[in-house]
């Protein structure tokens, strides 16, 4: 039986050999390696800024923070996302909005958002999810008709383009994630990029303590000032030097995750009663973050047992998302929401079982797979 892991970060000798050193010099933090990663990940992106941040939700806080984001602000955010979405919004006393998605590709569906447009709302957020680039052109229009800011949850999305341009830059900022499973890693760890040379240096300065000037940047070692309100929301140099060899290894892991995507899409297609969501907008390009498998509902109350057989078969699941956020425990109680209100995020998170695609894996492990899930809809009862 093979072991065929969710996800798993691919780390080599590159990145211990960077790590070292960092460990190997006095620099911890405050140091060239970030700065250099920023420059390193804005280029893969294209993008004119990067800030490196202690993780994606830190970017998204900062960003609303930043802009003055509280009570009485409204921000429209997807159903479909992971929490941190909705709670980068939450902590700075701001209101999320959420709206469905669409059923095809479950991103963010943009009639909904439209209708739930106010006068108190600020900006919209979008989640290009599982890596499918969203209708940026739509976002965009709306955005400029109402005056919004528009904030791209990346989190899924390195690697995600529409007409050649790198998701991140479509919208005002764009935020990214490196935790272990997702495309690259830092351990820990997120991005910033944005093409406003303004917005980048306030981001940068609020990002650490809202400090004038950075450790090399002072003329007398200690001497410095605080001219804004920040938080402790940098990346570290040790993290920064994984990353820098990580951006190096995109090109190839990005290929792989489309590769292993398309041989698992096509052994899926063969099996009754699984369906899988479409590839976005024409002119997009998919990260391949993972592929969905959306259980019709005659199979639907049967998800736990084919998982079951699945991980029973060495093959590594997982569902994005167990739920639709606003149908979370906080936000049902704080908001109200109900079972209905989000009915195609609501199928999604409950007909769906999300199979690995990523770089540790080869097309011979997708043929397993996919005939591991023949096996378990078969099996299952």
């Amino acid at each position: 039986m093979r072991s065929i892991p969710f996800g798993k970060p691919i780390i080599g000798d590159a990145e211990r050999q960077a790590v070292m050193a960092v460990l190997a010099g006095s620099t911890l933090v405050h140091g060239p390696v970030a700065k250099r990663f920023e420059e390193v990940f804005a280029a893969f992106t294209g993008a004119p800024h990067a800030i490196s941040v202690a993780s994606c939700t830190a970017a998204m806080h900062l960003v609303y923070f930043h802009l003055g984001f509280g009570p009485g602000d409204e921000v429209v955010v997807p159903a479909q996302t992971h929490a941190a979405t909705a709670h980068a919004v939450e902590l700075v006393g701001a209101t999320p909005v959420f709206v469905d998605c669409e059923a095809g590709t479950g991103n963010i569906d943009v009639a909904a958002v439209a209708a739930a447009i106010t006068p108190r709302t600020r900006a919209i957020a979008v989640v290009h999810y599982l890596g499918v680039p969203v209708d940026m052109a739509a976002i965009t229009a709306l955005a400029r008709q109402h005056g919004l800011f528009v904030l791209e949850d990346c989190a899924l999305a390195i690697g995600t383009r529409l007409d050649g341009i790198h998701a991140g830059l479509h919208g005002d900022v764009g935020c990214f994630s490196f935790y272990p499973v997702k495309h690259m890693t830092t351990a820990e760890g997120g991005m910033i990029i944005c093409r406003d040379p303004q917005l980048a240096a306030q981001l940068q300065r609020k990002k650490a303590f809202g400090v004038d000037r950075t450790v090399g940047e002072r003329t007398v070692p200690g001497m410095y000032d605080v001219t804004m309100l920040g938080f402790n929301y940098r990346m570290n140099e040790i993290e920064a030097a994984i990353g820098i060899e990580q951006v190096g290894r995109l090109p190839d892991m990005l290929e792989r995750r489309r590769a292993n995507s398309a041989v698992l899409r096509d052994g899926l297609r063969g099996i009754a009663g699984i369906g899988l969501l479409e590839d976005g907008p024409a002119g997009g390009e998919s990260s391949h973050y993972c592929l969905s498998a959306i259980l019709d509902d005659s199979l639907a109350a049967r998800r736990l047992s084919i998982i079951k057989h699945l991980n029973a078969a060495g093959v590594g699941t997982s569902i994005y998302y167990p739920r639709p956020v606003p149908l979370m425990s906080y936000y049902r109680d704080k908001y109200g929401f109900n079972e209905g209100n989000f009915p195609q995020a609501e199928r999604i998170s409950n007909n769906s079982i999300a199979l690995p695609v990523g770089p540790h894996l080869d097309e011979e492990d997708m043929a397993y797979i996919a005939k591991a899930m023949a096996d378990a809809v078969k099996e299952s009862t």
